[in-house]
């Protein structure tokens, strides 16, 4: 998981900085034509550090405060942030602007595994042409400052792992370009707020932080093709009106969330999805059918929860799945082809249940105590409000809730972008 979204970012952030390098030289070859005859000899001028450019003054200015609060550079990664030339940076990279391919700007600043401890200074807003900003791997601290609305061309974010603070940062809303989002493995905390199923980020990382929220019963359209909530403390169900995001999410991770109830039949709507990790929650109830229609799906892990009943034939013959673990809950019987799913050639884990004749199984006194008391989904709703002190008061909870305790979770591998 995280070495996709490793290979996304990257191949986003190449992809963008040769767009804007390519539009800058097909302005040049079309300006070159017209004043061909005219100007023969025209000198190429150094991009590196052009005359009378108010814009890489202003982000001189930003990465000049910046440096002043870094307070621990281990590698000497910042020791070259001297001078005005700031295109020769350690980290940071100029492109042709936007607006103007004759300007140069600086366009993005990876300091991806560099050591830095520090934090953001009100400053960083003077850099309003960043489309990339990676900070992946160091030590920053504090929250992030509101002249961070001032980033409009900001196309990628990456904050993972480090020791960012506070609520959720609402300023990355303000981003109108932003389409991949990722604060995993830092300190932030409180509720998600309900902008963040309503948005038209692309990939969403905010796992391994101290989120406690529900998610919203009413989810808007959402353009994000990856979201990965894992290891918060979110609570409630998952809504039917997940179905909203059928016609882009490919990648839904809730991975100990503390989920309770059934999952819903709307599962089955998401169509392109090809990774559904739902384990080591507190779900009840069957697989739904309707997940053998997911056509695409390679990855589907369902263990550590409480479900019951039989493991459906028709998600055991998805053309595409390579991984199916359903370990650690309370399945009874499997239909047809998922009895031997090593002859699809499918890595499966089975562990754990109550499945008649399958070695590492439940005893029969944990079987029949579950099994004598069936879940009727139909029944188990979920409704508004809680006293649950996980949930907030406008998040959902299933009624009555899972009894079993949270198992602990092994977290997410740390991104590890080039």
């Amino acid at each position: 998981m995280a070495s996709a979204s490793a290979s996304y970012s990257f191949t986003i952030s190449v992809l963008f900085l040769l767009y804007l390098h390519l539009s800058c030289f097909i302005n040049n070859l079309n300006a070159n034509h017209t004043n061909a005859s005219g100007h023969n000899h025209h000198k190429h001028q150094h991009t590196q550090n052009p005359p009378l450019n108010s814009r890489l003054d202003m982000a001189f200015l930003g990465l000049q405060a910046w440096k002043q609060v870094i307070y621990s550079d281990p590698n000497n990664f910042t020791s070259n942030w001297v001078g005005p030339s700031v295109c020769n940076y350690t980290g940071v990279f100029c492109a042709p602007s936007l607006d103007d391919p004759k300007v140069t700007v600086v366009a993005g600043i990876d300091l991806n595994f560099a050591d830095l401890a520090g934090f953001l200074p009100n400053e960083i807003g003077l850099l309003s042409d960043l489309a990339v900003l990676h900070l992946s791997n160091n030590r920053f601290c504090g929250i992030l400052p509101k002249s961070f609305t001032n980033l409009t061309l900001l196309y990628e974010l990456d904050l993972s792992n480090n020791r960012f603070v506070g609520p959720f940062p609402l300023v990355v809303f303000s981003l109108p370009l932003l389409k991949y989002l990722d604060l995993r493995y830092n300190e932030f905390e409180g509720p998600l707020p309900p902008q963040l199923f309503n948005n038209t980020i692309d990939a969403i990382f905010v796992n391994n932080n101290r989120f406690i929220s529900t998610i919203p019963p009413n989810l808007g359209k959402i353009s994000a093709s990856v979201l990965v909530f894992a290891n918060n403390k979110f609570g409630g169900c998952l809504p039917e009106s997940i179905v909203n995001f059928a016609d882009t999410l490919e990648e839904l991770v809730l991975i100990n969330t503390s989920l309770s109830g059934c999952l819903p039949q709307q599962l089955g709507f998401l169509y392109k999805l090809r990774v559904l990790d739902v384990s080591f929650n507190n779900i009840v109830g069957p697989i739904p059918y309707s997940l053998s229609g997911l056509s695409h799906l390679e990855q589907l892990n369902l263990g550590h929860n409480m479900m019951s009943g039989t493991v459906p034939v028709g998600v055991c013959e998805l053309p595409n799945l390579a991984n199916f673990t359903f370990s650690y809950n309370f399945f009874c019987e499997e239909e047809g082809i998922c009895k031997n799913l090593t002859s699809k050639r499918i890595v499966f884990d089975d562990r754990r249940n109550c499945l008649p004749e399958k070695p590492l199984q439940r005893s029969e006194k944990e079987c029949k105590a579950k099994l004598e008391h069936p879940v009727d989904c139909s029944e188990l709703c979920c409704v508004v409000g809680s006293n649950n002190n996980n949930v907030s008061a406008a998040g959902s909870v299933a009624v009555p809730p899972a009894a079993a305790a949270m198992p602990v979770s092994a977290p997410l591998l740390a991104p590890s972008h080039p």
